[in-house]
């Protein structure tokens, strides 16, 4: 027996839903058209060549930015997909991990940027940051649903909200870093703080913006299989399918794309900005 009547908590959330729903329809309408035209592109873009001519590309940029290792992996890795007949749906996921990463840090790197220079700020966004990684995923796409209906929105807005957090964290964290004295030194010589900003803060902060940016990337492929529960395309689709229909092999193939294309992307994105020794 309870000592005090429920709160109506999720009646409360439904009623906020409920409303922005019914108000700001167009806003959602837009903004599902937008990333519609987005993806859509990015599709177009990485399928127009051959896929051959894609994996020497790939290949080239694994070996300029992580050595011959890398590369040699993400030739024949990207070659072992092809083969198996997983090319199209790793495109399909590539794009949306691509346009979730990028909103990813068109909004996560100045809110990271205006937590660094704001401690009041910082106490603010650190609450709902931990509130965004620790809420199950699959609770994003409810809301995302209602609001963009079924496809690969949802899941790209689901993928956004808990991918995040890391680029702005870490954005905060490597400027938060940078040594004193530079900072000392620079405000001697008259630097405005756009000019620190941008010419000393930025600059040695990079390495660690590029890991929250990785992670980022790594956030936004765990939640492949969950977004095509929604109607996203892609390799999670596949292994999906294979799920509901208990073929283990076809599931195994799917997956084993998925892990070929996390780590070519995760050695990649650890690499680039760093100086090649």
């Amino acid at each position: 027996m309870q000592l005090f009547p429920k709160i109506p908590l999720a009646d409360w959330v439904d009623s906020i839903v409920d409303t922005l729903t019914d108000n700001l329809e167009p806003v959602f309408d837009s903004i599902t058209s937008g990333i519609d035209w987005f993806v859509e592109g990015i599709v177009s873009i990485l399928g127009f060549p051959p896929a051959l001519v894609l994996i020497a590309i790939f290949t080239i940029l694994a070996w300029w930015s992580s050595r011959w290792p890398i590369a040699v992996f993400t030739l024949l890795g990207l070659l072992l997909i092809d083969n198996l007949g997983y090319w199209d749906p790793t495109i399909q996921t590539l794009a949306l991990v691509l346009t979730s990463v990028i909103i990813s840090i068109i909004l996560g790197v100045p809110l990271g940027i205006w937590a660094s220079q704001s401690d009041r700020v910082r106490g603010v966004i650190t609450p709902i940051l931990d509130f965004m990684q620790t809420m199950p995923a699959f609770v994003y796409l409810i809301p995302a649903i209602l609001f963009f209906g079924i496809g690969m929105v949802p899941g790209i807005i689901a993928s956004v909200i808990f991918a995040m957090p890391p680029t702005i964290r870490l954005t905060n964290l490597g400027i938060r870093q940078v040594p004193e004295d530079l900072i000392e030194a620079s405000n001697a010589f008259g630097s405005t703080t756009k000019q620190k900003l941008f010419k000393i803060q930025l600059p040695l902060a990079t390495p660690t913006i590029m890991a929250g940016i990785n992670q980022s990337i790594m956030l936004s492929l765990s939640m492949v299989v969950i977004a095509s529960l929604v109607g996203a395309p892609g390799l999670g689709a596949d292994v999906y399918r294979a799920v509901t229909q208990i073929k283990v092999g076809i599931g195994f193939e799917a997956g084993l794309a998925i892990v070929i294309l996390a780590i070519m992307l995760d050695r990649i994105s650890q690499n680039i900005g760093k100086t090649k020794n």
